[in-house]
């Protein structure tokens, strides 16, 4: 742990009291002038932290930035996802980082974030626009016991995870349309991309990566989009705390990942199917060349989409791109 994240994790203490200069010195073995040093830099970040010679220093406010120190600070308990959370100002994706973090043998759970990617993107070779500041860009390192035939249930368990933070921080009703659109309303607001490095029987490692639109205005958004695509401001009507919300994101995901580990996938497919769009639905499924039509049926064991075909075959659909019939 930092100093910058002990003393951010003691100025946020539920109890909302000040702490003394040297308690936190006291507790990690520093000077309180290393201790004063740490304030001042983060109060240049635009941290508004009130010192008095009584009574200490106490949080009265946070910039909406996203600081690695801050997001682990805000982190319950000893996760494993968010263990590691590293900020770019600027990189080309989230994704192209943990790569090389995954090639270079780093442990799971390390977390990048990026204010702004210059070459975000999503499924099947999509752009994602990600101007600064405007959203919450990040990629999460797994490396999970499963076959590459159950890659999917990370997918599943992302979009599960990610509905539930935007529920729980702005009282919003996600739904998600398969495999990896967060949706309100008809139009889209996060995505998933999952990108794995695998072996015929295993998964080395996959990484996670998390798009969400939160304080985009109409006009930030590419003219062909902007039909489809929506943000969590737009919605509202006001901005959102950008780092609670990454937070909130982290312990969802925390918490689906655990119950994969130990075999309850199917308890995140129940929550999934009930936030569902495309189940019950007649859809078109482009899957490489191929084009199928059918009803979306059911999620299999392993998160794969069960489709039933016009001939009346059950297709087991573990990636494409799915348009939903009218």
């Amino acid at each position: 742990m930092t100093i910058d994240t002990f003393i951010l994790t003691a100025l946020r203490s539920p109890s909302g009291t000040s702490i003394s200069g040297g308690e936190i010195a006291q507790k990690l073995g520093v000077t309180r002038a290393a201790v004063w040093a740490r304030v001042r830099e983060l109060r240049a970040l635009g941290y508004e932290i009130e010192a008095s010679p009584h009574e200490g220093y106490r949080l009265l406010n946070s910039p909406d930035v996203l600081l690695g120190d801050d997001l682990m600070s805000r982190l319950k308990g000893d996760p494993l996802i968010g263990r590691d959370i590293r900020v770019f100002q600027e990189t080309t994706s989230t994704s192209d980082v943990i790569e090389r973090l995954a090639a270079d043998g780093v442990r799971e759970g390390v977390v990048v974030f990026a204010e702004s990617q210059s070459r975000g993107r999503g499924r099947l070779g999509r752009e994602w626009i990600s101007p600064a500041g405007k959203g919450i860009w990040f990629s999460v390192l797994l490396r999970p016991n499963l076959r590459p035939i159950e890659a999917t249930q990370l997918t599943v368990a992302a979009a599960t995870a990610v509905a539930r933070a935007i529920e729980s921080e702005t009282r919003l009703m996600p739904q998600v349309k398969w495999p990896n659109d967060i949706l309100l309303g008809s139009r889209k607001v996060a995505g998933i991309l999952t990108e794995l490095s695998a072996e015929v029987d295993r998964v080395k490692h996959l990484i996670l990566g998390v798009g969400l639109d939160a304080n985009f205005e109409e006009a930030d958004f590419p003219e062909r989009v902007r039909a489809t695509a929506t943000s969590l401001r737009m919605e509202l009507g006001h901005p959102v705390d950008r780092a609670g919300l990454a937070v909130a994101m982290l312990t969802e995901l925390e918490r689906d990942y655990a119950r994969i580990r130990s075999g309850r996938f199917d308890a995140i497919a129940t929550e999934w199917e009930a936030l569902c769009t495309t189940l019950g639905r007649q859809v078109s499924v482009r899957v490489g060349d191929r084009v199928l039509h059918g009803r979306a049926e059911s999620l299999a064991s392993d998160g794969a989409l069960l489709l039933r075909t016009q001939h009346g075959h059950l297709e087991r659909i573990t990636g494409g791109d799915v348009s939903l019939k009218k």
